[in-house]
C-alpha cells in the first residue's frame, strides 16, 4: 500500500455518508444520449451532479463534513477559503444545522458566486487574491471565532461525501468498465475511486483535466506531489493541486490520467449542452473532452462519467466570447 493510504475512508465509511446526507442532498439522475452512443460506439452514463444542491458534487462532501461534528464544533461554525463551488456548498450545508459559515474569498472572485454564498448565509471575508493571503486570513477567522476548518478536498469527510455520487452511479449502472472524473484538488476523484475499489473492483478508474494545469497528471506520472503553479484555464474548478490526502488515494486506486486541450473543453462543454439539453460548467466537461481527443478509448464500453456542476456565468460562455466579430464591428444574428 502507498503510503498515506491508511487513512483514506472505507467501505462502511462510505456507506454511513451516504445514509448521513440523503436526507439533504438530491440523488442525481444519470442520463444517456443515443446520438452520443452512436457517434463513440459505446454506452455512456453521465450522473448529473449538476443537478445537485448549490449545482455542483461539492454538496455531498460539506455536508457530510458538517453533520459529522459533534454538537459543541457546531456550535462554532465552520470556516474554509473557496471562491468556487465549495464555498457555497460549506454556507449551504451550514445553513441546515443553523451554524455559521465563515467563507474566505479573494477580492477578484465573481460577483455571482459571492452573491450566491451570501444567499445560502455564508459570512464572507475577502482577501487579496493568492493563497498566502487566503490562508493567512482564514487562520485569523479560525482564531478568532473557535470554528472548524472544513478543507475542500484534504480532509477523509469531504472524500468520503464525494464517494457517494459514484455509489449511486455503480447501484444503478452495472459493470461499467470505466469511470471518468475530473481532476483538481482530488476530492472527487479520489472519492469516485474508492467507490470503485469497494462497490466496482473491476472498473477502470481515470481522470482528465486541463493541459494548462496538468499538475495531476503530472504528480500521478512522476509518483510524487506537483503543486500547481500559474494554472491558466477555463476550467476553473480543477486549478488546485492534489493534497496530501487525496494523492495517494489516487495513486492506490486510478489507473489513469489524461490532459485536455483548452479548446477541447470548449467543445466538449458545447456539445453537451446541445445533446444532453443541461448546463455544465467548464470543469464538468473535462472528461468527456478527452474522449472527443481520443485520449481514452470508449469503443464497445460501457462508461460512467461524473458530471462535475453546472455554475456558469451566461454572461460569459466561452463560445459567444470565441464568435466575437473581427474587423467590421457588426454582431452575428
Amino acid at each position: 500500500m502507498i503510503p498515506g493510504t491508511e487513512i483514506q475512508p472505507d467501505a462502511e465509511t462510505i456507506l454511513r455518508a451516504a445514509r448521513r446526507i440523503s436526507p439533504y442532498i438530491n440523488r442525481t439522475p444519470v442520463v444517456t444520449s443515443h446520438t452520443i452512443d452512436r457517434i463513440f460506439d459505446a454506452t455512456v452514463f453521465f450522473k448529473c451532479e449538476n443537478f445537485q444542491k448549490v449545482g455542483a458534487f461539492k454538496a455531498r462532501g460539506a455536508t457530510n463534513a458538517v453533520l459529522s461534528l459533534d454538537k459543541n464544533l457546531l456550535h462554532r461554525g465552520v470556516a474554509t477559503h473557496s471562491s468556487g463551488n465549495h464555498a457555497q456548498a460549506l454556507a449551504w450545508a451550514a445553513s441546515l444545522v443553523n451554524t455559521r459559515a465563515y467563507i474566505v474569498m479573494p477580492s477578484d472572485s465573481s460577483k455571482i458566486k459571492i452573491a450566491a454564498v451570501k444567499g445560502y448565509g455564508g459570512i464572507i471575508t475577502l482577501c487579496e487574491p493568492n493563497l498566502a493571503s487566503r490562508e493567512t486570513t482564514l487562520a485569523r477567522i479560525l482564531v478568532e471565532t473557535g470554528a472548524t476548518e472544513i478543507h475542500p478536498y484534504n480532509n477523509e469527510r469531504i472524500i468520503a461525501g464525494q464517494a457517494t455520487a459514484a455509489l449511486e452511479l455503480f447501484d444503478e449502472e452495472k459493470e461499467l468498465d470505466i469511470v471518468m472524473a475530473p481532476v483538481g484538488g482530488g476530492g472527487l476523484l479520489s472519492g469516485t475511486s474508492l467507490s470503485a475499489h469497494f462497490f466496482s473492483p473491476a472498473t477502470r478508474v481515470m481522470a482528465a483535466e486541463p493541459e494548462q494545469a496538468d499538475d495531476a497528471w503530472q504528480s500521478f506520472t512522476q509518483q510524487r506531489l506537483i503543486p500547481s503553479v500559474n494554472p491558466d484555464t477555463i476550467a476553473d474548478g480543477l486549478r488546485t493541486s492534489l493534497g496530501s490526502i487525496t494523492f495517494p488515494i489516487i495513486l492506490n486506486h486510478v489507473q489513469e490520467i489524461v490532459t485536455v486541450r483548452e479548446e477541447s473543453i470548449v467543445k466538449a462543454m458545447r456539445f453537451l449542452w446541445e445533446r444532453l439539453k443541461i448546463i455544465v460548467e467548464p470543469s464538468s466537461a473535462v472528461p468527456f473532452a478527452a474522449i472527443m481527443e481520443g485520449k481514452v478509448q470508449i469503443t464497445g464500453k460501457k462508461i460512467g462519467i461524473i458530471l462535475s456542476g453546472g455554475n456558469v456565468d451566461l454572461d460569459a460562455l466561452p463560445w459567444i466570447k470565441q464568435e466575437m466579430p473581427v474587423g467590421n464591428g457588426s454582431q452575428k444574428a
